[in-house]
């Protein structure tokens, strides 16, 4: 499987602060809110890995991540000109995608959760066409709402309703098999003037071929697109690593245990940041 980090778009909610960086490179707490959603893609297993970004932003993160070879990953970069759509990402990406199922996760998402790669090996293991993950929220007039029959499965998919039919909320999470670049690029633009992932996962649910893993209490989504909820995002972190003595999104350390990296190369990773926190956690898993 691949997986697809969305890191484009201008951040425009974010102003003055995105007008020449990034937001996927902004703090959450300790380290860039890009490395978050990454670490998901590498719980999940996965190692190849497209990054959808902008002309401004790329050696931004090519500078961080390189080729992926520091994490033993792969890390290939795709320049988004225009922000048309979340599918666009998958016609952009057709060719590095080819044949292979795909995982897209964007790239202002937190997930967090004890069992959280073996919840999402499960999916990829389990996946026919689509699977989409949903989460219980509060204010669901915010998100893609979805709605769930008797036997749980799904029975509708909304965008942002005024009475929402359900508090299942649409994470930034998604499964496809190797027809979605096909299926994207058969869509039409909405009225936004933009592909919409909703006519996408539509697609999905008249062919049968959609399924939803809600994810329950035992798990943690944070969505850090606007300032408060950055903030929000950052006391969460520092509140579990305080608490736990463990790293959220520590990319590294998920590379090393899943014998991705050598000793070598993560004591290379903490000397390059060397009187931190940080570093000196690194560090301290090589000699647990």
């Amino acid at each position: 499987m691949k997986g697809i980090i969305l890191a484009g778009g201008v951040g425009s909610r974010l102003f003055p602060t995105t007008r020449c960086v990034s937001k996927h490179l902004l703090p959450i707490y300790d380290k860039p809110m890009i490395y978050y959603p990454l670490s998901v893609l590498m719980h999940a297993g996965i190692k190849e890995i497209i990054f959808i970004t902008t002309k401004r932003d790329l050696n931004n993160y090519k500078e961080l991540f390189g080729n992926g070879s520091c994490l033993g990953i792969s890390i290939e970069y795709i320049i988004q000109d225009n922000p048309n759509g979340l599918p666009e990402a998958f016609i952009l990406s057709e060719e590095l995608i080819s044949d292979s199922d795909c995982c897209m996760i964007l790239g202002d998402n937190i997930l967090h959760g004890n069992g959280l790669g073996r919840k999402l090996q499960s999916i990829i293991s389990n996946n026919i066409g689509a699977t989409i993950t949903g989460y219980h929220v509060s204010d669901p007039k915010r998100f893609g709402v979805i709605e769930l029959d008797e036997t749980n499965a799904i029975k509708s998919i909304e965008e942002k309703p005024n009475n929402p039919k359900s508090n299942i909320a649409i994470t930034g999470l998604y499964f496809f098999d190797k027809d979605v670049s096909y299926l994207s690029k058969g869509l039409k633009k909405s009225s936004r003037g933009e592909l919409e992932i909703v006519d996408l996962i539509d697609a999905y649910l008249r062919s049968n071929k959609l399924s939803v893993e809600v994810l329950g209490r035992g798990y943690s989504w944070l969505d850090t697109g606007t300032c408060d909820s950055m903030l929000e995002a950052s006391h969460f972190v520092q509140t579990i690593q305080h608490r736990q003595g463990l790293i959220l999104g520590c990319i590294e350390e998920i590379a090393y245990q899943s014998n991705w990296i050598s000793d070598v190369q993560l004591n290379e990773a903490a000397t390059r940041m060397s009187g931190t926190e940080y570093s000196s956690y690194l560090k301290s898993l090589l000699t647990q």
